[in-house]
């Protein structure tokens, strides 16, 4: 997938979506648009899905790096994959935390194992997710860039606060470090 049609997507997505997009990004985002491959224009083009249809976004070696620097803040990442029997019960735990809130974070699902309709089918593990993500490349290189030591186990969440700033636990989130990451919202 080329970069002009992953910023195509994630600029349809975040619309789509509601999320404002900095002014930087969004000027970067508009030059690469106009010099787009055709295909790529044609797709910016064509009208954006339903609110209510359910999206998997790419999630790559670059994606984390963005999220942090231009995503959502205070926002939940909860880094899953089909076969964890134990991350509903974590993602709960998150949307438990936040469900009371009049300001509610973004709370994520990154899907690691399978993507597109696949992991759709994940959604409904996921009661209050905002949006779901799919590993999209090499795997291990994907981890490396959230998290050089993270073990490779799930469930892994990241709570980003308001100033950027990154809580990481493997397994649902204890009540201390959730009082924190809101507390910092």
């Amino acid at each position: 997938m080329t970069s002009v049609f992953k910023n195509t997507a994630l600029a349809i997505c975040t619309a789509v979506l509601g999320l404002g997009a900095p002014p930087a990004w969004a000027q970067a985002h508009h030059h690469a648009q106009q010099h787009a491959h055709p295909q790529a224009q044609a797709t910016a083009a064509a009208p954006a899905p339903a609110p209510a249809q359910r999206t998997v976004l790419p999630f790559d070696e670059s994606s984390w790096a963005h999220a942090l620097q231009y995503g959502p803040r205070p926002a939940a990442y909860l880094f899953t994959t089909s076969y964890c029997s134990t991350c509903p019960a974590a993602f709960a735990v998150l949307h438990d935390a936040v469900k009371n809130r009049a300001a509610k974070p973004p709370l994520n699902a990154v899907m690691m194992d399978v993507s597109g309709p696949q992991a759709l089918r994940h959604a409904r593990h996921f009661k209050g997710m905002t949006q779901m993500y799919a590993f999209d490349g090499f795997e291990p290189a994907i981890r490396q860039a959230v998290d050089p030591h993270w073990p490779n186990v799930t469930p892994y969440v990241v709570l980003v606060d308001r100033k950027g700033q990154t809580q990481r636990v493997i397994g649902p989130p204890p009540p201390e470090m959730l009082r924190r990451w809101l507390a910092a919202s």
